[in-house]
């Protein structure tokens, strides 16, 4: 079984709407290809690309949300909402859990009440910003780097209260520890270990530490310049690399895989879609016991979920 911590086939499904979801060529996550990879839990992120109007941010969230539920759920009987751990134990034999997921609350201004109207239709897992600065907080690419602003903070209120994972992946270094200092439920979706790839969306080994020291967990990624500087691109080893540094950091229990399938243009090689996790599976094999593997695949992000 495997837990997908992060994909963005619902903005492709909201760019293109003849997309087929069944098994079309142009998403790198479908019903089909996750079937056959054997993707018990998939996380499907809303996000609003940075070219759409901030006066249009929630109705596109909203529409994306309402796509989860036409194109996914309504479409294909066997895919099921989950939030909960309740919620995934009670998935039958060849189910599929569906968790939905916020990438960056451009899309809610500085509006609580939008953000509880996301929380109403399910999300489960909310990061913070995309790259860039916001209302909440400022993202990995913004030179100033601060942190929480006085809304974010009341962002961090309600999700903890409402036991939602924050996601920290594209935080700036210092909203990344403000995040540390005030969260319930830290998880880093979609992020690798700088101190192998020092591109700015990775974790330093401190902050690493610090997610595991919270009992939070990471989801290492197959983008392939997170995995590596090399310009003849990443391999699933390199996938390997990041998972053995991060487990001698003491993180065994904290790391899983967050593809960002559909949010790439570039793979790593032999990693080209969802399909594709059986490589990634058998490579975990020859290097893991059957237990670690299991839990890097599919036990610790279960493990992580807020009752």
């Amino acid at each position: 079984m495997i837990f997908d911590a992060h994909c963005d086939a619902l903005m492709k499904l909201w760019q293109d709407r003849s997309l087929s979801f069944r098994d079309g060529r142009s998403l790198h996550v479908t019903f089909s290809g996750m079937a056959e990879a054997g993707v018990k839990v998939q996380c499907f992120a809303i996000y609003i690309p940075e070219t759409v109007p901030e006066e249009a941010r929630f109705t596109a969230a909203l529409e994306m949300a309402d796509l989860f539920f036409t194109r996914l759920i309504d479409a294909f009987p066997a895919m099921k909402v989950v939030r909960t751990k309740r919620d995934i134990a009670s998935l039958k034999e060849g189910e599929i859990g569906a968790m939905l997921t916020l990438e960056g609350c451009d899309a809610i201004g500085s509006n609580l009440i939008k953000l509880k109207t996301l929380l109403r239709l399910g999300v489960a897992s909310v990061g913070l910003t995309w790259n860039f600065p916001n209302a909440v907080a400022d993202g990995a690419w913004e030179t100033r780097g601060a942190g929480l602003t006085a809304f974010g903070r009341q962002v961090i209120e309600l999700l903890n209260e409402t036991k939602r994972w924050v996601d920290v992946s594209h935080l700036s270094e210092r909203a990344f520890w403000d995040v540390i200092e005030a969260a319930c439920f830290p998880i880093a979706s979609h992020s690798n270990a700088h101190r192998l790839c020092p591109h700015r969306r990775n974790l330093t080994d401190e902050q690493i530490g610090a997610l595991i020291e919270k009992d939070g967990i990471i989801g290492i990624t197959f983008v392939p310049y997170f995995l590596t500087d090399d310009k003849r691109g990443a391999t699933v080893a390199d996938v390997l690399r990041h998972l053995d540094h991060i487990c001698a950091l003491g993180g065994e229990r904290h790391v899983g895989f967050g593809s960002d399938f559909d949010g790439i243009t570039q793979t790593v090689a032999g990693l080209a879609s969802v399909r594709d996790y059986a490589r990634l599976v058998d490579e975990l094999h020859r290097h893991y016991s059957a237990d670690q593997v299991k839990r890097f695949l599919f036990d610790n992000f279960y493990a992580h979920l807020p009752e």
